[in-house]
């Protein structure tokens, strides 16, 4: 009998380190790991730091700044679906930027246009549309800083929330101010936002080639309807590559409805290297999008970036 004791003893004290091992908490947030990265923690990956580099991370958004100081290629697709879900309006486009020193200039090599794209006065008709064209488009001859910033022009609020638009789209899980009602909302990593997730860490070869620690965020899928109600961003996976721990890729969901407006949004974006820049090299976006004082706008767009040209200076 004391053998049997001793035995169920050894058991129990296995299976329970075992199970510790497969997470850790940090800052009172459980996160999931799968057995590739327990064996890595075995051998000394350090988890924790690992996952406070992903909660202060900030060069997924800075790598849509770097396209501001490359030359480069860019194929663009845009399209903007009716109710009934036919194409209203489109545009197919390939523009080439082109740098001297950190201002670049933009040259049209070829497009096609088709519906309601533009208004009678030339101007971009849709939201989506507009938000993309300040993202990727440029007039003119157009100077950048070191870190890809560009002074900012005359525009008012409009200027102001296309900005906290393009930090709510392209840097999810950081907080973003002014932004009314949603903007905390997505800090997936302050204490009253993350009770709202389940986290995870695991190894997995991203486009089958990058060996990398993945790590996930997904909203918990036993939420009461008011914690619900308070999810903005519905997954968030990123792409770690296992060799730097630079962003390779990211995959995520946001979602949000009230009675004033209403999106739902998933992107998909590729990362590359190019002349030591973290590069986006394909962005793919499906959204919908119910705003004040604009018509429901459900759209998908694909822009592709290549043939990288230049230097920082």
């Amino acid at each position: 009998m004391r053998k049997l004791w001793m035995c169920l003893a050894i058991l129990f004290s296995y299976s329970y380190s075992h199970a510790q091992d497969t997470s850790v908490v940090y800052k009172g947030m459980t996160v999931t790991l799968d057995e590739v990265t327990v064996q890595a923690k075995r051998i000394g990956f350090d988890v924790n730091s690992f996952i406070k580099r992903v909660e202060e991370d900030t060069t997924f958004y800075r790598a849509f700044k770097n396209l501001r100081l490359l030359g480069y290629v860019s194929d663009n697709d845009i399209r903007i679906y009716g109710k009934k879900g036919q194409i209203q309006a489109f545009l197919k486009s390939q523009i080439q930027q082109n740098m001297q020193g950190r201002c670049h200039t933009m040259k049209v090599l070829q497009e096609e246009v088709g519906g309601d794209f533009y208004n009678a006065k030339g101007e971009y008709n849709y939201y989506t549309a507009e938000l993309y064209a300040s993202l990727f488009f440029t007039k003119g001859t157009v100077c950048a800083d070191a870190g890809g910033e560009v002074p900012e022009t005359s525009g008012g609020s409009m200027a102001k929330h296309k900005n906290q638009l393009k930090k709510l789209i392209f840097n999810p899980g950081q907080p973003v101010r002014g932004v009314p009602i949603v903007g905390g909302k997505v800090a997936i990593f302050d204490p009253e936002v993350r009770r709202l997730y389940d986290f995870s860490i695991r190894s997995e070869n991203y486009q089958d080639i990058t060996p990398c620690y993945v790590f996930t965020a997904r909203a918990k899928k036993d939420l009461n309807s008011i914690d619900r109600g308070d999810i903005v961003i519905n997954e968030l996976i990123t792409y770690f590559n296992k060799e730097n721990f630079e962003i390779v890729g990211r995959k995520y969901s946001l979602s949000y409805k009230t009675l004033l407006f209403d999106f739902n949004v998933r992107m998909n974006v590729q990362m590359t290297k190019q002349q030591g820049l973290l590069i986006p090299s394909l962005v793919t976006y499906d959204g919908t999008w119910n705003v004040p004082f604009k018509k429901r706008e459900t759209s998908v767009f694909i822009a592709k970036f290549h043939d990288f040209t230049g230097s920082v200076q």
